[in-house]
């Protein structure tokens, strides 16, 4: 053989070499895949572990009374006079306007059921109750009306 002429090694024939401009944007390619991994993995978790705040759970007379039976925590958000006339038994009365003075005093691992006279204003106070962290807390559809309505029992000086 001659200088000019060498053997070809025929393992290498089919590799090429990258140009470095290639493997540069190969390399930033790879780098936002990582970083775009990451962030989907952060918003994952932070979606997993935030409180479900937004959630309204209202639940029926009935529900409540499964839950009223289950010893849960009866939340009366009317004011003290209309407490005083009728009140499910056990509940505590805390009106809707003190609420925010009194959360230290309820229970945050246990479930809550918000009741008022129609249902209006246990919706306000279960929103409250969500929005800092009690995600437990539920509103009795009807209020009160709703419970006495359907023959569940009462407490008071005119139940």
């Amino acid at each position: 053989m001659s200088k000019k002429q060498t053997r070809s090694n025929p393992k290498n024939t089919n590799l090429k070499r990258k140009s470095p401009k290639r493997a540069r944007k190969q390399k930033q390619l790879w780098k936002w895949i990582g970083i775009g991994s990451v962030v989907v993995i952060i918003v994952a978790t932070i979606i997993l572990l935030l409180p479900k705040v937004t959630t309204a759970t209202n639940i029926s007379a009935a529900q409540a009374f499964k839950k009223f039976n289950e010893a849960a925590f009866f939340l009366d958000v009317r004011s003290q006079d209309e407490w005083n006339q009728a009140h499910i038994a056990n509940s505590i009365n805390i009106p809707l306007d003190e609420l925010q003075n009194h959360l230290s005093e309820l229970p945050k691992n246990k479930d809550i059921v918000v009741v008022c006279l129609i249902g209006k204003r246990s919706q306000e106070g279960m929103t409250i109750l969500r929005n800092v962290g009690f995600a437990h807390a539920s509103c009795m559809t009807g209020g009160l009306n709703a419970w006495k309505a359907a023959g569940y029992p009462l407490e008071g000086s005119n139940p």
